[in-house]
């Protein structure tokens, strides 16, 4: 009896060492769609002026989420990444955190609240939304730096590398208001530009990775989580506290695998992440059908999910030409039966 309750107990203890993989799903769903909803980029793809804060609540007012859930259906996408926020600070949700933190009138916050519409416009479809958060923030203008207490804009340069414990804080509060308004219609994140982990992310007090996954996992604690170093030929997780590969890679020729095992790397689901554009959210197809196909099934072959970026229309939704590609992905995978 002694030894079974033993054995027993072990189990028990055992149990956590030994969770399940939170991103399984992502290998499950073979592949999907990323939008970099971005003002300046979406300017310069669709002719427009420059794009102020009251051209973007007109944009986002009109953002066709039924028609985009209903495009990544019909190709079979399971699941979308978006930007919540990218380049200058336009947000596609409020948050009266970042409100508050600089004080802007008018605020650089939408009125609607897009991530909750496009949710529920996807839901219906089975599509997951993982949304898109750009960590550092940039320091546009005067009211952000001051209001994220950013002595100077220098993140992306090469030096000094020093610590921005302050900044980073304060985005970790918009990021847990994000959380906590969204819960589970938000199934997990992706952040970019965390360029330096040894000396923003890797430190014995917050902020630090596992206080940005607490606040990011806030609203939905089986949300799954990826860090984005930048883009890196050799696919890698950069923390324990994320639960899928960031992948960013621009050349896919020239992706290598390094101890992946059944659809992991380093204990992390394998997830590849690329542009089907010229560029992030911008340009003509520049892969073949059969390229694009190619490196699909590459991918889902050592049980890794890819993501393709797409730039979008003003409504939202995705011009023909790259429908068409996409529609060849999800046919040549499997998501989709014709």
């Amino acid at each position: 009896m002694k030894k079974i309750t033993i054995v027993f107990l072990l189990g028990i203890l055992f149990i956590p060492l030994t969770a399940q993989n939170r991103a399984e799903w992502l290998r499950e769903a073979k592949w999907g769609v990323m939008i970099h909803y971005q003002p300046e980029w979406l300017a310069a793809e669709n002719q427009m002026d420059s794009i102020t804060i009251e051209k973007w609540n007109e944009l986002i007012d009109n953002y066709d989420c039924e028609a985009l859930a209903k495009q990544l259906s019909d190709v079979g996408a399971g699941y979308l990444i978006m930007t919540v926020r990218h380049g200058p600070p336009f947000f596609i949700a409020p948050n009266a955190t970042y409100d508050s933190l600089t004080g802007q009138v008018p605020s650089q916050c939408s009125k609607r609240d897009l991530v909750v519409d496009l949710a529920d416009a996807l839901d219906k479809y089975g599509i997951k939304l993982i949304t898109y958060m750009l960590m550092p923030p940039i320091g546009k203008n005067e009211a952000e730096m001051k209001g994220f207490a950013m002595e100077r804009n220098d993140y992306y340069r090469s030096g000094p590398f020093e610590r921005y414990a302050e900044t980073l804080l304060r985005m970790q509060e918009i990021i847990r208001e994000y959380s906590l308004r969204w819960g589970d219609k938000v199934s997990g994140w992706w952040f970019d530009a965390c360029y330096r982990p040894n000396t923003h992310y890797r430190q014995p007090d917050e902020p630090n990775f596992e206080s940005i996954a607490n606040a990011a996992r806030a609203g939905n604690p089986d949300g799954i989580l990826a860090f984005n170093p930048g883009k890196f030929p050799r696919i890698m997780s950069i923390t324990p506290h994320e639960d899928y590969t960031a992948g960013e890679i621009n050349d896919l020729d020239r992706i290598q695998w390094a101890f992946a095992y059944d659809g992991m790397v380093d204990g992390k689901q394998i997830q590849i992440l690329s542009f089907l554009g010229n560029f992030w959210g911008q340009g003509d197809p520049r892969f073949s059908e059969e390229q694009i196909v190619k490196y699909s099934k590459e991918i889902n072959a050592v049980g890794g999910a890819i993501t393709w970026d797409v730039p979008p229309m003003p409504d939202g939704t995705i011009p023909v030409e790259y429908m068409k590609q996409l529609d060849k992905i999800g046919e040549a995978l499997g998501t989709v039966q014709k």
